[in-house]
């Protein structure tokens, strides 16, 4: 090597360092710094963890926080006692508080007692008896609010393993488990002569105290709140229903906002169709729903639906027939009743449009009908028709 060659070596790593001292004093913008790797690297641990589902100690030390007592006195007069006790749960930080509508319903006093015992006297902002849900609120300091996390019910399968806490007879804060036992069942809704569609249902221990309490995945989001039992004793006996979270993210903030939701209405009343029914009415397949009665400047008289014109026996049954068969409503099938009602919860409000697909004389056509309010308890006609009649 001679000594030019020696030179310019020489010249060329001086440069080099230079260089890589100005790139350590100015890094690049998309070069990361060794923090930036450090809080990477944590993030991606923590939204790990995150989609990791939790053991029931941890369900329950996530939520428990959330999860408040409520004592109701009411008027003397009340059939119900001057007396009661439900759950809740912490909705954000601004103090709303979620639970059912039946346990504050007709209420004189609210009070709201969280985990460390402190008490608040709460006031109804809104009220649905037909989705049993009700939004109350306390002027509490936001170290005791522990809102809890709203998780989506429409992903819940069968067999699902769920959790419910909430005060059983007056006993904070328990818990019990189980799994999802069935979900889009119907729920009659306490003297409104409606039903509460796409129920979940599980057999999760559901006692007296426990409305308004909710029902958590394993992630320990809410995914539905704890609202009915099905029991002849007034105990549970393993079948436990709530009201889905997909109904709560629905409702909830338009409670907040305005104190009511008004719901869509079609107005007909009538019953599913089972195989006896299908051979007398002369149709190929055991689905669809039968169109008995349709009520009087409802939506469905305004959009032109039939009802029954005649009746027949049938081994000393009587059926009533000649109405319109729902079998589609908006291109989506119906079964029975359930997919209407589960349809107009999920997708529909007042001033929508709905297609029905019917058949009428034996001919398959549809009708387009725009939903209206449905009327208040109090002017509405309850119809009562034989086996499986329904309202919606």
């Amino acid at each position: 090597m001679n000594k030019s060659t020696a030179i310019i070596g020489g010249l060329l790593g001086v440069i080099i360092v230079l260089v890589a001292y100005s790139i350590f004093l100015n890094p690049p913008n998309n070069v990361p710094t060794v923090d930036e790797i450090a809080e990477n690297t944590k993030t991606a641990v923590v939204a790990q963890d995150q989609s990791k589902p939790l053991t029931l100690v941890e369900i329950f030390e996530k939520s428990e926080s959330g999860v408040v007592r409520i004592n109701v006195k009411r008027p003397s007069t009340d059939p119900r006692g001057l007396g009661g006790i439900g759950s809740g749960f912490v909705y954000d930080k601004e103090g709303h508080v979620i639970t059912n509508d039946h346990v504050v319903q007709n209420s004189e006093k609210v009070v709201v007692t969280f985990l460390d015992g402190r008490s608040f006297n709460a006031k109804i902002i809104g009220q649905d008896l037909f989705t049993d849900l009700a939004v109350i609120k306390v002027n509490a300091s936001s170290d005791v609010l522990f809102p809890l996390t709203i998780g989506d019910s429409s992903k819940l399968k069968v067999g699902e393993q769920i959790a419910a806490i909430g005060n059983p007879f007056g006993l904070s804060g328990s818990m019990t488990a189980g799994i999802v036992s069935q979900h889009g069942r119907l729920l009659p809704s306490q003297d409104s002569g409606f039903q509460i569609p796409d129920i979940i249902q599980t057999d999760a221990a559901i006692n007296p105290g426990n409305s308004g309490g909710p029902l958590l995945n394993t992630y320990g989001e809410v995914v539905g709140i704890n609202t009915a039992i099905q029991s002849e004793s007034g105990e549970f006996a393993g079948v436990g229903f709530a009201i889905p979270s997909r109904t709560v993210q629905k409702i909830v903030p338009v409670l907040i906002e305005n104190g009511a939701y008004h719901h869509p209405w079609v107005g007909i009343s009538g019953r599913d169709i089972d195989p006896d029914l299908a051979q007398i009415l002369g149709v190929k397949d055991a689905r669809g729903f039968l169109v008995i009665n349709v009520m009087n400047d409802s939506p469905a008289k305004i959009g032109g639906l039939r009802g029954m014109t005649q009746t027949r026996e049938v081994d000393g049954t009587s059926y009533q027939i000649g109405g319109d068969i729902i079998l589609a409503v908006d291109g989506k099938v119906v079964r029975k009743i359930d997919d209407i009602l589960i349809h107009l919860q999920r997708e529909k409000t007042v001033g929508d449009q709905m297609v029905l697909q019917i058949l009428r004389d034996g001919k398959v056509t549809d009708v387009v009908i725009t939903l209206e309010e449905r009327p208040g308890v109090s002017n509405q006609t309850i119809n009562s028709n034989p086996t499986n009649s329904t309202q919606r």
